[in-house]
């Protein structure tokens, strides 16, 4: 063999020991069953709560739907962002269509881990990377409220997404550069409430995905948590609320959770846009919950 030969050789062997050590870092790693053997039995009533923290009905409710109808999970929304659009998929309780058929530990690894019920990567549009915050416990109670939900047997489109971003293998690389657990931000002698907060902006409530910055792929910018972003679907920006924002900075943690419940500003203007959505939700949870989130955003950096 000359010298051309062994070079090609020892290109082809190190691109395969790349290529397997990739494949080997970046696999998905869901859950097992015996990870939720003695979950134990779940809390209808606090599921509904997170149901509404994390607000499902706002991405897997169909368009336009209001009332009731939001509570049927059937899918189809269109989500527009730079990478392609989106299609949130049927969760309701549909043995077919839906989750019906699925299993505790195969709810918990999409929602914590970002693996599909086929193990294979999801796409962060579901917003993992926020719910892998959220404690077993939440997620056993979320998973036994939506079983109570009327079935629906729409099958929704398959996401639109260009190449290279169609490519389901490169969502391993994704991940092992941005996905974990830690504190968006560290918060030295925080009170009970403030911990409640941090626990469900960062996870159920998942209010980074929209707020915070991201860079070109996609991943946040995590030095400047929750300080305004632009509009994932196009048209102007999610505002800065952290304590420094133009928008809120200079709204006490009263009106932040008056804001919240009642979606009416410190000045009487209304919630707008695809925040009242967001606020309907976080009407439905208890006072304490939205007061807590008002104290963890005041307490956090200013940007």
């Amino acid at each position: 063999m000359g010298r051309f030969g062994r070079a090609l050789t020892t290109l082809v062997v190190i691109g395969a020991v790349g290529a397997g050590a990739y494949l080997y870092l970046t696999r998905p790693q869901p859950y097992t069953e015996s990870d939720f053997a003695e979950a134990g039995e779940p809390d209808i009533k606090n599921g509904e709560m997170m149901f509404w923290a994390g607000g499902c009905v706002s991405c897997h409710a169909s368009p336009d739907a209001e009332g009731d109808a939001q509570l049927v999970l059937s899918g189809g929304l269109a989500l527009k962002s730079p990478f392609g659009t989106f299609y949130p998929p049927n969760i309701s309780p549909d043995p077919d269509a839906g989750i019906g058929n699925w299993t505790l530990a195969e709810f918990a690894s999409a929602m914590k881990r970002g693996v599909g019920r086929n193990g294979e990567h999801l796409y962060p549009s579901l917003p993992y990377t926020s719910y892998v915050h959220m404690s077993d416990a939440d997620i056993r109670d979320l998973f036994a409220y939506m079983k109570t939900l009327p079935k629906s047997s729409n099958v929704t489109a398959e996401h639109d997404l260009p190449f290279p971003f169609n490519i389901r293998l490169a969502l391993g690389g994704w991940k092992f550069l941005y996905f974990n657990d830690n504190p968006r931000v560290v918060l030295s002698d925080a009170s009970e409430a403030v911990k409640r907060g941090q626990y469900l902006v960062e996870g159920p409530g998942h209010c980074g995905e929209c707020h915070t910055p991201r860079d070109f792929l996609g991943g946040w910018k995590t030095s400047e948590w929750l300080a305004g972003a632009p509009n994932p679907e196009g048209e102007g920006v999610v505002p800065n609320i952290t304590p420094g924002g133009a928008e809120v900075g200079d709204w006490s943690a009263k009106d932040i959770a008056y804001y919240l419940e009642s979606g009416f500003t410190p000045d009487f203007d209304s919630v707008g846009g695809s925040m009242v959505e967001v606020q309907r939700n976080m009407a439905h949870l208890t006072a304490e919950d939205r007061e807590a989130i008002a104290a963890y955003l005041k307490a956090i950096p200013a940007h």
